[in-house]
């Protein structure tokens, strides 16, 4: 059997960024580091889920997303595929992003536009920018690169490990540092908290719900806010589905424009 795992977006989430090198624990830090990367990103060989987001301003205004993701591993630990498809609201319907998620490079991303009808690339430098409104960026759907920065593990407690991870180019992302809580049982990180360059605590992920399904533990639900405006997303997975037998070309530019109905039925 797999290692735990949690469907990703999204984690996207998001859904999620997490591994520790460094100190000595109970538990050997590169063991910590393995079962973290497995629980966030490779539920099973491949997945798919229905997906709503309700973003949130600071008066209160509510926008709305529903989309489907699937996501391909080609090997445990190793380079990944996404395949994002938006349903509603009607200005983003039927527009579509793709990841290749690389090891050792940056990850290649794609977005459709259908009212142009224009396959965009998206630099890596637009990594940390909004994913479609929402208050999560491109870079948490597929996961940041634990090679990008350095860990620590700052503190253990009874139920987490707590990292401090710190990027190796600070030039290129908004934040000076950030800190994980990763859960002792499942490995999946249950908080996420991110400080400016200089040092205040500016944005937050926090993982609402988890639910076991096929035997992975699963995160359902979670929130991202923006502690400086005052705003913030809440994400939900449904009908999340592992083992599906994805075919691999799916994940090519060609389907793009033409979605495989097959797999993005709601």
């Amino acid at each position: 059997m797999k290692k735990l795992a949690v469907f990703s977006v999204l984690a996207l989430l998001t859904l999620l960024y997490l591994l520790p090198f460094g100190l000595a624990s109970a538990m050997d830090v590169n063991e910590i580091v393995e079962k973290a990367n497995l629980a966030s990103y490779y539920a099973g060989d491949d997945g798919i889920a229905n997906a709503a987001m309700k973003i949130y301003d600071s008066q209160g205004r509510i926008r709305e997303r529903e989309f489907k993701i699937l996501r391909k591993d080609v090997e445990d630990g190793g380079e990944q595929y996404y395949y994002v498809y938006f349903f509603r609201p009607g200005d983003v319907r039927k527009t579509v992003f793709m990841v290749h998620k690389h090891i050792d490079r940056d990850d290649d991303r794609w977005l459709y536009l259908p009212a142009l009808d224009l396959v965009k690339r998206i630099a890596a430098t637009d990594k940390r920018t909004s994913f479609v409104g929402s208050h999560f960026f491109y870079e948490d759907v597929s996961g940041r690169s634990p090679q990008d920065d350095n860990h620590e593990l700052e503190k253990e407690t009874d139920k987490y490990y707590i990292l401090k991870n710190t990027p190796k180019d600070a030039d290129i992302v908004e934040f000076s540092y950030y800190y994980v809580w990763i859960d002792k049982n499942t490995f999946l990180p249950m908080k996420a908290e991110y400080y400016d360059k200089g040092g205040k605590l500016y944005r937050r992920m926090t993982v609402l719900s988890v639910k076991n399904i096929q035997g992975f533990p699963t995160v359902v639900e979670a929130k991202m806010e923006d502690l400086n405006s005052g705003g913030y997303t809440i994400l939900k997975f449904l009908k999340v589905q592992y083992n599906k037998n994805i075919p691999k070309r799916i994940f090519t530019e060609r389907y793009l424009r033409r979605p495989p109905r097959k797999y993005i039925r709601r």
